[in-house]
């Protein structure tokens, strides 16, 4: 042995696979690769950017009169016409996913006015397949515009499978009223039978707590009967009634050789005289002047617009209505008169275009009259209503003008019912058109509770209660009757507060309009009668009185619409939503008789979504649903898409 320590001998190398690279060389692999991922993610960046930049200024560009050519404009009214078009979903068309179109009933007004006077314009051609209706307000001012083309005696040819009785309205201001072969018109009328949940809500066990005010008040009827009132039958007799002779009235004053009295009362007689050929009988009855299908009424557009050799057969010289939209835009030089729009149902908080939500239009009132140098305020009423809350703070922005001292007219479209009414109070003139439909002045709530659904299943409720008022409103366990009381109390005073603002309004005693109040819907005319309007007239009509009220000169000021602008993504989906993605809503009387199965179906899930999801006191009409575009609400439309897609249908 020795005490000297042992020398230091480094541990062994450990063992290196000759196939495996250094460590050195691994991470330069992977940092190429990372700056090879980066740059192809930048560069699908950049060409994302570029596509949508595109294609956003290609949504945006205004089409030059110099593009418009000689030729007929086509109006392919292949959806509803509305005060407002509701907003599309980002990427609908993209997804599949088809959305009812809707046109602006300005741009279509003036579209017709632009034609009538532009010599590029060698005929206007109304493609009426697919219409999706409107309300009879509107219906009469797009007829009203045709028929002052007609007038001018500048041809206008109209084409159809099978005519509505909306579409018919503005067919009938046609100089040549062509109808296909196989299909042919036969008239309707306004009403029919609607839904009623009674029998369905107790099967299940809902209990429904009703608080309302106003003996029309119909709207809550489909969840506490089974059966429509006499009360409301009566009032819908007299409303259907009165737009129904309106709409006679105005087919006769635009065509008055056509014999439809007698295919309104015995249609049967009528078809089987013709031997079952509806068409035929539409013929003789001097409805249509042409039968013949789309080639055939091609070849005669192209008789008037020409048409080029080179293409197939019933091909015509055409200007599309976007392009002639875009090509007359609205006038912009004088001073500014604010026209604020409150289309759709009214609703709390914010929402887009074609809902009338509180948030949003009282940013848009206020802020248009900090920032747009407004002389004078239009408010553009189409909506039959919804939350009192909302109707109240859209009120409230309304008086801010008047405040500023601007004059305050409203305009009447198509609808302006219960809380559509409540946001006509501040004005000091109001105009409606006589088959716009008014008045409605009522007030309701509806709480649903579960109690006796619960108990069928063995589920109860029990706990512990501070107060009288504990746990209420208690949807498990059904509202106490002191709940029930204060409710009732609560909706009395708000139908209060609404016939005072409309007395204030109308200078009317609160027992004249409660008198003339309690819910009942009138239409245009009898409510200029009963003092609920002042005149008659079309949104221009009302813009011009602003004008003369703020002292200016009508003819020397334009209209700044004071709303929302659609986003990026909301003219996106417009862009690329193709009209190959439509509802076929046009066809013969199977045809319709499919499309209204399925708006049915989808008024049906709407009621029961709003049953459940009703958050406020509401005013709303029930009438004025049932008289509208066919395409029925844009939202239950929507709501039945997702329900047929979760069950594969």
């Amino acid at each position: 042995m020795t005490d000297s320590a042992a020398p230091y001998a480094p541990p062994p190398p450990s063992y290196v696979d000759p196939a495996r690279p250094p460590r050195r060389k691994w991470r330069l692999v992977r940092g190429v690769w990372k700056l090879l991922v980066a740059i192809k993610d930048a560069l699908v960046l950049i060409a994302m950017l570029l596509f949508f930049g595109l294609l956003f200024a290609a949504l945006n560009a205004r089409a030059g009169t110099k593009a418009i050519k000689d030729g007929a404009l086509v109006l392919e009214l292949n959806g509803s016409v509305v005060e407002q078009p509701a907003e599309p979903a980002a990427f609908a068309a993209l997804s599949g996913s088809a959305q009812p179109k809707q046109f602006r009933l300005r741009d279509v007004v003036r579209a017709i006015d632009t034609a009538r006077t532009d010599g590029r314009v060698k005929a206007l051609v109304l493609d009426l397949d697919r219409f999706g209706g409107a309300y009879p307000a509107a219906l009469g001012e797009i007829g009203d515009a045709l028929a002052r083309v007609r007038a001018a005696k500048k041809p206008v040819l109209a084409y159809a499978t099978a005519y509505t009785d909306g579409s018919y309205r503005l067919a009938a201001n046609a100089s040549e009223i062509w109808v296909n072969p196989l299909g042919g018109t036969l008239f309707l009328g306004p009403g029919g039978n609607q839904l009623f949940y009674k029998g369905l809500i107790d099967k299940l066990g809902v209990t429904t707590h009703v608080y309302r005010v106003g003996r029309y008040k119909s709207f809550v009827e489909p969840y506490t009967r089974a059966d429509q009132s006499e009360d409301a039958r009566a009032a819908s007799q007299a409303l259907y009634g009165t737009l129904f002779a309106q709409w006679k009235e105005a087919v006769a004053k635009a065509r008055p050789k056509a014999q439809i009295a007698e295919l309104l009362t015995a249609p049967d007689k009528v078809v089987i005289a013709a031997n079952g050929n509806i068409a035929e009988s539409n013929l003789r009855s001097g409805l249509v002047d042409k039968l013949g299908d789309r080639t055939a009424f091609g070849r005669r557009v192209a008789e008037i617009a020409g048409t080029d050799t080179s293409k197939p057969a019933g091909n015509f010289n055409a200007i599309t209505y976007e392009s002639w939209v875009k090509a007359n835009p609205l006038p912009t030089a004088g001073d500014a008169i604010g026209v604020l729009t409150v289309a759709g149902d009214i609703v709390d908080g914010d929402g887009g275009m074609g809902t009338a939500a509180g948030n949003t239009i009282e940013k848009a009132m206020l802020t248009g009259l900090a920032k747009k140098k407004l002389k004078a305020l239009v408010v553009r009423v189409d909506s039959g209503g919804g939350s009192v809350m909302a109707s109240e703070q859209i009120r409230l922005a309304i008086l801010e003008a008047k405040k500023k001292g601007l004059p305050v007219v409203v305009s009447m479209g198509g609808v302006a019912a219960s809380g559509g009414y409540w946001v006509s109070t501040p004005a000091d003139a109001i105009f409606a058109e006589p088959g716009t439909i008014t008045g409605s002045i009522g007030i309701f709530g509806i709480i649903p509770s579960f109690e006796t659904a619960l108990a069928k299943i063995g589920v109860t409720t029990d706990g512990v209660k501070t107060t009288a008022l504990s746990g209420q409103p208690d949807v498990v366990g059904g509202t106490t009757p002191m709940f029930d009381a204060i409710m009732q109390a609560g909706i009395e005073n708000g139908y209060r507060q609404f016939i005072g603002r409309v007395a204030q309004s109308r200078k009317m005693t609160p027992a004249r309009v409660d008198a003339i109040g309690q819910g009942r819907v009138w239409d245009g005319g009898t409510a200029r009668q009963l003092g609920l309007v002042d005149r008659f007239g079309n949104l221009q009509d009302a813009i011009d009185e602003a004008a003369k009220r703020a002292k200016l000169d009508p003819a020397k000021v334009h209209a700044e619409y004071l709303e929302k602008e659609p986003g990026f993504l909301a003219k996106l989906a417009e862009g690329l939503s193709s009209d190959d993605d439509d509802d076929a809503t046009g066809g013969d009387a199977f045809a319709r008789i499919a499309a209204e199965r399925r708006q049915m179906l989808a008024r049906a899930l709407g009621d029961m979504k709003r049953l459940a999801s009703s958050g406020s006191v509401q005013v709303r009409c029930l009438e004025c649903g049932g008289i509208g575009p066919s395409a029925g609400d844009v939202g239950d439309a929507k709501l039945l898409d997702f329900v047929m897609a979760r069950i594969g249908l």
